[in-house]
């Protein structure tokens, strides 16, 4: 059935998200964007975005101590309640850069926070988060082309985003190595994802910073199916608190398992909770020791674009079953677009 696919962008940004890492390992100036940050003037990082975008942010804070993810279609609806008084560093994640919430966000801090330094990392160099000057500090990274998906699901454009916002903020380290080390785990990963039987329902499930790669893993079913797979995501805790009551007998889970302890242990145990609950639904593990098992070295949140690639695969894999234009399932309904802009931005008040 995979070579049906090839025909297929977002099919193939999938696969190309190996080689993109390993080519942007070699080019990445991580020494000299560090002392960039270093020399900056802020109290607190944030990370700003909309969808896929605020979903990087989510899964960094979740795991680096002193940053917040401070979505910017949050920041765009209540500029001066959330500016006021702040004094950060704000990253700006954008595929396009073009979105209307990044354009919103651009105005806010020449509004209110003009001063604030700001990181832009995106995948267009023609974009706002490119081109766009500031009277105060700008940093711009911009991605390799190929992270600029075609597709409308942000696949590749995802992960890389994530990991050169990782080869920044996290502990430092050798960031090429890792990187090449992903790579060729994502490689290997990649043909095992590509099996299981399309569901009527899909629910992910992790903890930590894996939580928020569960509700990405979420995003690219629904995206991807257009809507006919509704999916659902949760903390691995708190989906018993009410969330359980989506699974039906023809639902697909798949719990992120966490790499350190106690936190893997209660992934362990929902995965058998469940088995013993819904012995129909299809219940699967994947990380360490899971039922897809691959090694996290460097913790769950560089693991997160390895566990969400599950989700691309296989959301590609069921539109594709479902007949659905897979670089756009939303063709003729005009409901969603690859790039969100009819938001109409208000003027920006203090």
């Amino acid at each position: 059935m995979t070579d049906d696919l090839t025909h297929w962008a977002t099919w193939r940004e999938i696969h190309s998200q190996p080689d993109v890492w390993r080519g942007w390992a070699d080019s990445l100036d991580v020494a000299g964007l560090r002392d960039w940050i270093a020399a900056q003037d802020f109290e607190e990082v944030w990370f700003c975005g909309a969808g896929t975008s605020a979903y990087i942010g989510d899964i960094i804070a979740a795991s680096i101590k002193g940053t917040r993810s401070v979505p910017s279609t949050d920041l765009v609806a209540d500029p001066a309640h959330v500016l006021y008084g702040a004094r950060p560093l704000v990253v700006s994640f954008g595929r396009s850069g073009n979105s209307a919430e990044s354009i919103g966000t651009l105005d806010a801090l020449d509004a209110l926070a003009p001063d604030a330094p700001r990181l832009h990392i995106t995948c267009n160099k023609d974009g706002a988060l490119a081109t766009r000057t500031a009277s105060g500090p700008v940093k711009v990274i911009v991605l390799p082309d190929a992270t600029h998906d075609a597709g409308f699901a942000m696949t590749s454009s995802f992960s890389t985003m994530l990991l050169t916002a990782l080869a920044l903020f996290d502990a430092p380290c050798d960031v090429a190595g890792r990187l090449r080390a992903l790579a060729d785990q994502l490689d290997e990963l990649l043909p095992v994802f590509a099996s299981g039987v399309r569901p009527a329902r899909a629910v992910y499930v992790g903890a930590g910073p894996l939580t928020f790669a569960a509700r990405e893993a979420a995003l690219k079913v629904m995206e991807l199916s257009a809507g006919q797979i509704p999916a659902l995501w949760d903390n691995t805790l708190g989906f018993r608190h009410g969330p359980k009551s989506f699974v039906t007998d023809t639902t697909a889970i798949t719990i992120f398992q966490s790499p350190q302890a106690p936190t893997q242990d209660y992934d362990s145990d929902l995965a058998a909770e469940l088995r013993q609950q819904f012995p129909h639904a299809t219940i699967e593990t994947a990380g360490p020791a899971g039922d897809i098992a691959f090694d996290m070295p460097f913790g769950a949140a560089w693991a997160a674009p390895l566990c969400v690639a599950a989700a691309q695969i296989r959301g590609v894999l069921w539109a594709h079953g479902l007949g659905l234009n897979v670089d756009d399932p939303f063709t003729g309904r005009g409901t969603l677009s690859r790039v969100v802009a009819d938001v109409k931005l208000y003027p920006v008040t203090s």
